[in-house]
């Protein structure tokens, strides 16, 4: 054995300097709820996302997601199945609820305004 590998070595080429890359490219169909199905887990891309076929890139340990030939998403492979990665950043903030401020206390109503109007209504079906 030695005696081949001794003969074979001087043919040999060094490895490159770089680890290849093997990348699986698939369209991936987006849920309603903003994820993609790749190996079974589920990862998000942005609200903003207008397609609803996106092409994904597997990559040995990231998926990248692209719409249109632009770059929208990147993820960690999970390792596993049916678990699921947000990406905070993907989904838009809730519109900020109004507050309770001085200026529209003044458009509640007392509880007696309620107390009249059900003792006025009560007097209007008893005369019916």
């Amino acid at each position: 054995m030695d005696e081949a590998f001794a003969e074979e070595q001087p043919s040999l080429k060094p490895l490159p300097a770089t680890p290849y890359s093997a990348v699986l490219t698939v369209e991936r169909r987006v849920s309603k709820d903003g994820m993609i199905s790749v190996g079974g887990n589920f990862y998000s891309v942005p609200d903003t996302t207008r397609r609803r076929t996106l092409e994904v890139q597997h990559h040995a340990t990231e998926l990248r997601i692209y719409e249109d030939g632009q770059l929208i998403a990147r993820h960690p492979v999970l390792e596993g199945k049916a678990r699921r990665r947000v990406d905070p950043t993907h989904r838009k903030a809730p519109p900020p609820r109004p507050s309770l401020s001085r200026s529209s206390h003044g458009l509640r109503r007392p509880l007696d305004f309620y107390g009249a109007v059900g003792q006025r209504l009560a007097a209007e079906g008893a005369r019916s």
